[in-house]
């Protein structure tokens, strides 16, 4: 009984956030509703989830207290993380660094542009993983177009580049980085398989988009109303470098990636703050970029982001979204049509799922279904499909949720202009990996 009422508030919650802009309610608030109801609820449970089973209301208090820790303890490592990237990105900011960029794209048309930042997304995302390649150009964005309808299409189609360039790369989304960590892919192998289901999955859908009426034309340049900056671009390089070392730091001491961030903005803070000694005069007072880009970051974004994975962790740890797992492998195991066989529609089907639940617990009970050695296509499929598939939906995934802070990309606007092109770059991806899987790298 409690179970299902926890799902109707899960149900609830979701469609308040889809809704805010018609209920008028900032999406965080029902997200951290959404969380400690949740929760509370679980309270009156005795879980066995980790085979614990006592009658002991003191030792279910600590029960739960472990539980909750644990989850919060992986929402925490994405929520630090991203505050990292953040302080980093605006930190760059503060010595205008992204105008090198900007003065990069010569082009005004609108399409052209498109297609630079569609293309760029999917090369970052592999390089620097999907969700700090979002803010960073989410930020050169902002830059770039003044037009607040035709930013939010840029955005949202920076989420489907950058969802589709970290699908193939072992540190492009945490997914991915789960099966490669989880010894269930190889780095070689999985480039093979999912680089042109995944350049698919971006090129299509920028091509139908690029024919859209709001891409036609060129754009009209923002005012510059700040002097160049003489560090501007030396901070540029440094941060993106000092991003570029988060993975190589994750794969040489084997540490989540929060840590070597946290060396990465401590190592960008020393060099902002010298840079900044050098601007200020004698008598100008010391203003700390850290601290001014400190002040920058989207804490309704963090707070939402908080909500939405520990409400999510409260489905996992009740056990149901292993159970729904369970549930496709027994209904189309035995399933065979022309192209797909039953564990290619399970396959398939993860990654509508990965775009109303978040990827990484389907991922998790994926890995614990299903036996198949090292590099089997059946793990391929489900990087692919769990990497991809949040694009349809906002809050699908990581990337999406950060855009939808820094740009308040509303719910249901995602929904009606994004899911198509995501849906169909996500079937068309998910066909050519089937093909390549069968025909080609038989």
């Amino acid at each position: 009984m409690i179970e299902t009422i926890i799902l109707v508030v899960f149900v609830l919650g979701y469609l308040a956030i889809a809704f805010e802009h018609t209920l008028k309610l900032d999406k965080l608030i029902p997200a951290l509703i959404m969380m400690a109801v949740m929760w509370g609820l679980i309270s009156y449970i005795d879980l066995t989830v980790f085979e614990i089973d006592s009658k002991n209301k003191e030792l279910i208090t600590e029960k739960l207290k472990y539980i909750l820790m644990y989850f919060l303890g992986h929402t925490a490592e994405i929520l630090v993380f991203l505050i990292g990237a953040m302080t980093i990105v605006e930190t760059i900011d503060f010595f205008n660094g992204f105008a090198t960029i900007k003065r990069l794209i010569k082009t005004k048309s609108k399409v052209k542009i498109l297609w630079i930042i569609c293309s760029l997304a999917f090369v970052l995302s592999a390089i620097i993983d999907n969700l700090t390649a979002t803010i960073v150009l989410i930020t050169i964005l902002q830059k770039l177009v003044t037009d607040k309808n035709l930013k939010l299409w840029y955005a949202g189609m920076i989420i489907v580049a950058a969802n589709a360039g970290g699908a193939w790369s072992p540190i492009g989304d945490i997914t991915t980085t789960m099966l490669w960590i989880g010894n269930k892919v190889s780095i070689g192998a999985l480039i093979k398989f999912l680089i042109i289901p995944s350049l698919v999955c971006m090129i299509l859908p920028t091509f139908i988009a690029s024919k859209y009426k709001v891409f036609q034309g060129e754009i009209q340049p923002p005012e510059t109303n700040y002097t160049e900056n003489p560090f501007g671009s030396k901070i540029l390089i440094i941060g993106l470098f000092s991003i570029v070392f988060v993975p190589i730091f994750k794969i040489i001491t084997d540490l989540p990636p929060y840590v070597g961030m946290m060396l990465s903005l401590a190592v960008v803070s020393i060099i902002a703050e010298s840079f900044n000694a050098k601007l200020a005069g004698p008598s100008d007072g010391h203003h700390s970029p850290i601290h001014h880009a400190l002040t920058k970051i989207e804490m309704p974004s963090i707070l939402f982001f908080l909500g939405i994975l520990m409400a999510v962790g409260a489905l996992e740890a009740l056990g149901i979204v292993f159970g729904v797992g369970q549930w496709l492998v027994s209904t189309f195991e035995n399933v065979d049509w022309v192209l797909f066989g039953g564990l290619d529609i399970v396959v398939f089907v993860l990654g509508f799922l990965s775009a109303a639940i978040d990827n990484v617990p389907l991922v998790a009970a994926s890995m614990g279904m299903f036996g198949e050695a090292i590099d089997n296509p059946l793990w391929h499929g489900i990087a692919y499909a769990a990497g991809t598939g949040g694009s349809m939906v906002i809050i699908g995934s990581a990337a999406g949720v950060v855009a939808m802070g820094m740009e308040k990309i509303d719910f249901m606007w995602y929904l009606k202009k994004i899911a198509f092109l995501a849906f169909v770059g996500y079937l068309a991806g998910f066909l050519v990996f089937i093909l390549l899987r069968d025909y080609v790298l038989m």
